[in-house]
């Protein structure tokens, strides 16, 4: 592609923003990762214009500089999240933008929120990377703090520290580039005026008023933010959906950028395309059935009250449904405290379900009510009517589901066999007897835990 044009847009306070469009189609706002950004120089370095490449092949790309960095106007007064809204403002208005998806990422995100929460009828899709609603989740760490304090003695060993980590220790070469990337963007004066404006930042009372549908992606090892931000913001926003990569750079142009593309792409493609690829196959395709089973829901709904328990379950849902979106399944019915789920895949079922098991983990770690989740699959033929699935093959699934326990994955020979080869641990837990089935099954546990 052509390098962009640069264009001009005035906020309401009299500040020239500059920006560029890319390609045609939905557009796609992507706000800077404030305050290291220079629309030009981005350009021309490989990675970060392969980023921008990817994310235009689909839709129209807008990208733009925040006040007081890059080719926008540097000599500003106000930083303030009000002042980053103006910003946004200025672009989407200029080009006339009825409707769009908006991502936003690190201390851009929570001027995305602020924007969404008040202009649910412009926002077709929010995305959030790497980012925070309280500003003191990122300030309260160890590492932000060390790195800060070099910043008033040394402006150029403190932009290599801050490269370092925001890009990862590993990233060498790279992360010394963007050092000197970040000098060319902002000067030390103006970022000792934005961290100043955003010391006291909170938008957690936004995060409810955000009616677009959301998601949040998130590394899991970053340094300096961990997993509890992006989980406080999917918490309040209502069905925003939360997607742990594995990485430590919060770049996302570095890394995995795949499983980041992928996961925008998807998000995004949701509509009809989404809906024509979750048809439930036709009678006599070849699939493999999921089962998931919240175990002791019965008594949790006696112990907590019917609304309390719901709360509970709604995270089973959303995990589920989220696993079920990264890994090409398709959502058959949901059956209060269960799911049935179909794949073309016996792999891509067995790599949901070891990713479900892990997000409940994770989630039951930090949670009041932990989720206890049992999984059963089973592959072959099952009939469909209805939008519904039947059969031998589907009775089976169930079975299998509830001979598991909380925390355990449990797969049927056939499932087994099928994935000789693919790299899945598997211990044999001999034959077992199934109601409705005259001849014992084998049955086998999926292990799922780092280290089994």
């Amino acid at each position: 592609m052509m390098e962009p044009r640069i264009q001009y847009a005035k906020t309401a306070d009299g500040v020239s923003i500059a920006f560029w469009t890319l390609a045609e189609g939905m557009p796609l706002v992507h706000m800077p990762l404030t305050p290291w950004s220079h629309v030009q120089l981005e350009w021309g370095r490989p990675e970060l214009r392969r980023w921008y490449e990817r994310l235009a092949e689909k839709r129209r790309l807008i990208r733009y500089d925040s006040r007081g960095s890059g080719l926008s106007d540097r000599h500003v007064a106000d930083y303030g999240l009000e002042a980053h809204v103006l910003d946004l403002e200025a672009v989407v208005d200029r080009l006339g933008l009825e409707q769009f998806a908006l991502l936003g990422s690190g201390d851009s995100g929570p001027a995305a929120v602020a924007y969404a929460a008040r202009h649910p009828e412009r926002i077709s899709r929010l995305i959030l990377w790497c980012t925070y609603s309280r500003f003191s989740d990122y300030f309260s760490s160890q590492e932000f703090h060390a790195e800060f304090s070099l910043r008033d003695k040394d402006w150029k060993i403190y932009t290599e520290t801050f490269a370092h980590l925001a890009l990862g220790w590993s990233e060498g070469d790279q992360a010394h580039q963007f050092a000197a990337f970040m000098r060319e963007c902002v000067t030390p004066e103006t970022l000792r005026a934005f961290y100043a404006a955003i010391g006291d930042l909170d938008v957690s009372d936004l995060l409810p008023l955000v009616r677009s549908p959301t998601l949040v992606l998130h590394r899991r090892q970053l340094p300096f933010l961990d997993v509890n931000a992006p989980r406080a913001i999917v918490s309040l926003i209502p069905d925003a959906r939360l997607a742990l990569l594995e990485g430590t750079s919060s770049a996302a142009f570095l890394g995995d950028v795949d499983s980041v593309l992928t996961a925008v792409d998807e998000f995004l493609r949701e509509g009809e395309e989404v809906a024509a690829g979750a048809e439930v196959p036709e009678a006599g395709a070849f699939r493999t059935v999921v089962f998931t089973d919240v175990e002791g829901s019965t008594a949790l709904t006696q112990r907590l009250g019917d609304a309390r328990a719901r709360a509970v379950l709604r995270e089973h849902e959303r995990i589920t449904r989220e696993a079920l979106k990264a890994h090409g399944g398709s959502e058959v019915k949901t059956m209060g405290d269960g799911f049935m789920a179909s794949f073309s895949s016996a792999s891509g079922a067995l790599e949901c379900a070891i990713a479900m098991q892990r997000a409940f983990a994770e989630h039951n770690e930090s949670a009041e009510e932990p989720v206890r989740v049992r999984i059963g699959l089973n592959a072959g033929e099952p009939i469909e009517e209805e939008r519904d699935l039947f059969g031998a093959a589907v009775i089976l699934a169930a079975r299998i589901a509830a001979k598991a326990e909380g925390g355990e994955i449990l797969a049927s020979e056939g499932v087994r066999q099928i994935v000789v080869g693919k790299g899945f641990l598997f211990s044999d837990r001999g034959d077992v007897v199934l109601r409705g089935f005259e001849d014992p099954v084998r049955l086998y546990d999926v292990r799922w835990r780092e280290g089994e």
